[in-house]
């Protein structure tokens, strides 16, 4: 009786040791695959964004004055919808942005 488990146990730990090696194999070819694909793949150069209180006020300007430019827009368009208009107050407005974001936001350099 003792001679058959101590059989079985030796099965047991056969078949642990060879799926723990196919295991090893396993994550050995994955891990050199990886690093193969890392290498041939250039990664993107990541720019992270500055925080803070400035960055997040200045994010916030920038949002109001795209969306005014944007309200603009879409208000010349719905009152007058002449197209040769609603592009002259889309180019006067692209070149009003600097001075009034200057203006009202102080953004002397």
């Amino acid at each position: 009786m003792s001679k058959e488990r101590a059989r079985r146990r030796a099965e047991r730990e056969a078949r642990r040791e060879r799926a723990m090696r196919l295991n090893q194999e396993r994550q050995a070819r994955a891990s050199r695959r990886r690093a193969r694909l890392a290498r041939l793949v250039p990664r993107p150069v990541r720019v992270a964004r500055q925080g803070g209180l400035l960055a997040r006020r200045r994010r916030a300007q920038n949002a109001v004055v795209a969306l005014l430019f944007v309200l603009v827009q879409v208000a010349v368009w719905l009152v007058w919808g002449a197209p040769f208009l609603s592009f002259a107050v889309f180019v006067l407005s692209l070149l009003l942005i600097p001075v009034l974001l200057t203006l009202a936001f102080d953004r002397r350099t």
